[in-house]
């Protein structure tokens, strides 16, 4: 599946990205899929215990990172359909780790926040998230983490950029109070 393209974390940053090669793409094409792949595997063994399922799992991410995003957007966000969404957000407010409350603006909106059991599964979640991130932004040293940053900055959609933005500025907000 690799190229004979092997990645050297010492190598000079920067170096050679004037003339991108397709076998350079390619292979960040294939880290990237592996990445994924073993940020999954990492997560397993929670999901599997708490019983839950990838879907699962994005509802809590989305949640965490998005307390009192409308159903809609979140439906939006995840990319997923009604019937799909509605289904997964019954399983996990079932099991008490969602709170829904009615908009203050729009009384048709609900909004949803992770309940205590919520933010629990998912903050064990996220400690596996925040082992491996951390580990990789030590071994790769300060520069490649902002390198990193720009690059996923640079592949996202500009509505997902609009949500990074609106979720920052959320958390300033809380953080500021009103």
């Amino acid at each position: 599946m690799l190229m004979n393209t092997v990645y050297r974390p010492h190598d000079e940053a920067g170096a050679g990205l004037l003339f991108l090669r397709e076998e350079q793409l390619r292979l960040a094409q294939a880290m990237m899929f592996l990445a994924g792949r073993d940020m999954a595997a990492a997560l397993e063994p929670i999901l599997t215990e708490e019983r839950l399922g990838s879907a699962h799992y994005r509802v809590l991410q989305v949640l965490a990172f998005s307390p009192g995003i409308p159903v809609s957007r979140l439906q939006e966000t995840l990319g997923v359909t009604k019937q799909s969404l509605g289904r997964t957000l019954g399983e996990l407010q079932d099991r008490g780790y969602l709170k829904s409350e009615t908009s203050l603006r729009d009384k048709r909106q609900r909004l949803l926040h992770l309940s205590k059991e919520g933010q629990a599964v998912e903050a064990r979640l996220f400690a596996v998230v925040r082992q491996c991130l951390s580990a990789a932004y030590r071994e790769a040293g300060g520069a490649a983490v902002e390198g990193f940053r720009r690059v996923m900055h640079g592949m996202l959609s500009e509505s997902s950029r609009a949500m990074i933005a609106d979720d920052a500025a959320g958390r300033r907000k809380r953080r500021n109070g009103p």
